[in-house]
């Protein structure tokens, strides 16, 4: 049975489901390797504009399935400890190759994000929660170190240092509510409707140019690591005088132009 289901409710959308609902959507290798190709298939999938991530059941991810932490397949002939960073590497590599992905990744969080599944929620650039989703880094209490899978550079970026160190440090849950108040997501949900919710930001977004989209996803993530504004305004700039020749920036105006009239 497929750990993955792709599916299209609109020709320019893709909802990827996390699809081990009865162990919570925990990243085993075989769920490992089917979201490293689908993401081959979505970055030469050029009709496809936005990206929606969420989990079968009732929980989005549990993180890493502890029932097989290092799996053979995944050694490629290797012992440990090479063995294990092989294994730590690929899945690390979902959360980067999310962040590259020139489509907005929407993650649509319908329960637990976890460990690795938080991780991957982080690396989405937008996140919805339904009322029961929960949020924990959970690395530490597994006697490891707290940060992992890119949760040292995507919370501080996203709630701010202090809060991140007590989330990270401590590895406490956190509810919707709270998960809303710090920042790590944008909107609620009631319970069942987040993945339609979440396709709703997704048709909102599929009506801006394709240019301007992409670029402004690309943008945004640059400057978070701008040195200073005069870095920023420099990405900006050329961002938008390139979106002003394609064409998208006319046809607009145009549209605008006929809805005030």
């Amino acid at each position: 049975m497929p750990t993955l289901d792709l599916s299209r409710p609109r020709p320019d959308v893709t909802v990827i489901t996390l699809n081990r609902p009865e162990k919570l959507n925990a990243l085993s290798y075989e769920l490992v390797e089917e979201l490293h190709s689908a993401i081959d298939g979505i970055v030469a999938d050029n009709e496809c504009r936005v990206v929606v991530l969420t989990g079968a059941g009732r929980g989005f991810c549990s993180g890493l399935d502890l029932t097989a932490p290092n799996p053979p397949e995944a050694a490629g002939g290797t012992e440990f400890p090479r063995s294990g960073m092989r294994w730590q590497e690929r899945i690390a590599e979902l959360t980067t190759r999310l962040h590259r992905l020139r489509q907005p990744v929407i993650a649509a969080v319908n329960g637990p994000a976890y460990g690795g599944g938080f991780a991957i929620a982080l690396a989405a650039d937008i996140r919805i929660a339904a009322e029961s989703a929960r949020f924990c880094t959970q690395f530490i209490k597994l006697g490891l170190g707290g940060c992992d899978i890119g949760v040292s550079y995507t919370l501080p970026r996203i709630i701010g240092a202090g809060p991140a160190f007590d989330l990270i440090l401590t590895a406490r849950d956190v509810d919707a509510a709270e998960a809303l108040r710090l920042g790590i997501v944008s909107r609620l949900s009631q319970d069942g409707s987040v993945l339609d919710d979440a396709l709703a930001v997704a048709e909102t977004l599929c009506g801006y140019g394709k240019f301007g989209l992409e670029s402004t996803k690309q943008v945004l993530w640059a400057n978070l690591d701008a040195g200073c504004l005069e870095t920023a305004l420099q990405v900006e700039n050329r961002s938008q005088i390139l979106a002003s020749t394609s064409g998208e920036m006319a046809a607009a105006s145009e549209a605008f132009r006929h809805r005030r009239l």
